[in-house]
């Protein structure tokens, strides 16, 4: 497994953060785009409104004989009657400061403050000013030049709150952003189910991978979408290209094998039908090559075993198929054998590959342990982590530990007396390390040899 970050490495985090990203943009950008539409609409609305009062006081205004506006009729909205209402209107003279103001009652003894400006006959200005109370307003303003005095213009204003215009934007901006967040969070939920439904098939994609790496399957098995389904068809024909390439370089290696021991095995009976010293060297050599020969074999055939995905092997059935065969070698000793099984609750080891080398290991260990033990050789099984191991002590002499590490050489035996090739203990290092695993000797409790043989689990 790769050691990176789950947020670099993630389809999910990548799809989820994009997504987000999406959202959170396109959310903000339709706030802003509603916010300013609103607020131009209501500003619409808002001159609209003060147009119509603007134009309603026009209507209504006129001028007495000695040119003094008057109002004809009040104006129908009702606030101009109440005192600092939000809503006024006030007529000033053009040029002539000292003439009186007509006003609404809403500004009570209120004058709005116009900004010097000139506005065209007929036209119409708009201002914001501070009004009664100091708060701000917006003035809409018109010059008139009444029929009976054209020669005294009026200046016409109708000013009402901003607030009537900023409060209706404010508390919309308010109810938008709590549902653009509901939206927001509603979308980041549909997404988060859509990443999850679109991902399943990488997930059990993934447990078939598992499977089949842990040995209890050969193909990746089940059914996918039509976008996963190539890649599940290609993966399903590698392996099987794979097992096929193993299986030729196994039969090619077995009859290599064949083909080398037919002549040395000739050459064996030759050698002992015959006497002297020549015949002595040939049946050694002869012996050293068919030593040879089966170590390399044996190493040739895990080497292809660890590339075939799906083997499993229990291993107590093999174990207990070598003790058989041990109590018959060893029977004149009447050597105790005894395998303590795993520790409860914990099922029976399985081997991740060769029955045949899991045999081959565990029997150079036991005839090992069996032709230096006293009176007894304890085996223990355990499985852990993804790890079998399997314990095989003896209460002989032991070794040294610095002649521990060198019996695992080729061809390094502890005692010349003892018959053996000295490649045993070397074939289960080299095979342990072929499947990941190793193996290590050690002091046992008894004052004998301890040997740890640790195998990947299926």
């Amino acid at each position: 497994m790769s050691g990176r970050p789950a947020s670099r490495g993630s389809l999910r985090v990548r799809l989820l953060a994009g997504s987000l990203v999406w959202i959170l943009g396109t959310l903000t950008v339709t706030g802003f785009v509603l916010t300013d539409l609103f607020r131009q609409h209501v500003a619409a609305r808002f001159e609209a409104e003060l147009h119509l009062h603007l134009d309603q006081l026009t209507a209504n205004i006129e001028t007495g004989s000695a040119g003094e506006p008057t109002l004809r009729a009040e104006l129908s909205d009702p606030r101009l009657q109440r005192p600092y209402s939000g809503l006024y209107w006030q007529v000033d003279g053009v040029g002539d400061a000292e003439r009186a103001v007509l006003r609404s009652r809403s500004l009570w003894d209120v004058t709005l403050a116009v900004p010097a400006d000139s506005v065209p006959d007929g036209g119409v200005h708009v201002h914001r000013i501070d009004g009664p109370d100091r708060r701000r307003v917006v003035m809409m303003e018109r010059v008139v030049r009444p029929a009976e005095r054209p020669d005294r213009p009026l200046r016409l204003i109708v000013a009402a709150d901003e607030s009537g215009m900023t409060d209706p934007v404010r508390e919309f901006v308010g109810l938008l952003i709590v549902a653009l967040g509901v939206l927001a969070a509603g979308l980041v939920v549909a997404v988060g189910l859509q990443v999850s439904v679109g991902l399943a098939p990488l997930r059990r994609l993934r447990a078939a991978l598992a499977t089949v790496r842990d040995g209890r399957g050969r193909q990746l098995e089940g059914t996918y979408p039509n976008e996963v389904q190539p890649l599940v068809d290609e993966l399903n024909a590698l392996l099987e290209h794979d097992a096929e390439v193993v299986a030729r370089a196994r039969t090619q290696a077995g009859n290599l094998a064949h083909a080398v021991k037919t002549p040395l095995a000739v050459l064996g009976n030759a050698a002992v039908r015959e006497q002297g010293a020549l015949a002595t060297l040939v049946a050694e050599q002869v012996d050293a090559a068919q030593r040879q020969v089966d170590y390399h074999l044996a190493r040739a055939r895990a080497a292809a075993a660890t590339r075939v995905p799906g083997l499993r092997t229990p291993v107590r059935p093999a174990l207990d198929a070598l003790l058989r065969v041990m109590e018959r070698l060893h029977a004149e000793r009447r050597l105790q054998i005894a395998i303590e099984p795993p520790a409860a609750g914990q099922a029976e080891p399985v081997f991740r590959g060769e029955e045949q080398d899991l045999q081959e290991m565990l029997g150079n260990l036991l005839d090992n342990a069996c032709k230096w033990a006293a009176r007894r050789v304890d085996v223990r099984l355990s499985a852990a982590s993804g790890q079998l191991q399997v314990v095989v002590e003896d209460d002989g002499p032991g070794l040294a530990p610095d002649e521990r590490e060198a019996v695992f050489e080729r061809g390094v035996r502890a005692d010349e007396q003892v018959p053996g090739s000295g490649l045993g203990l070397a074939i289960v290092r080299d095979l342990a390390r072929l499947y990941g695993g190793d193996a290590r000797l050690e002091e046992s409790a008894a004052g004998g040899l301890r040997a740890v043989l640790t195998l990947p689990a299926a």
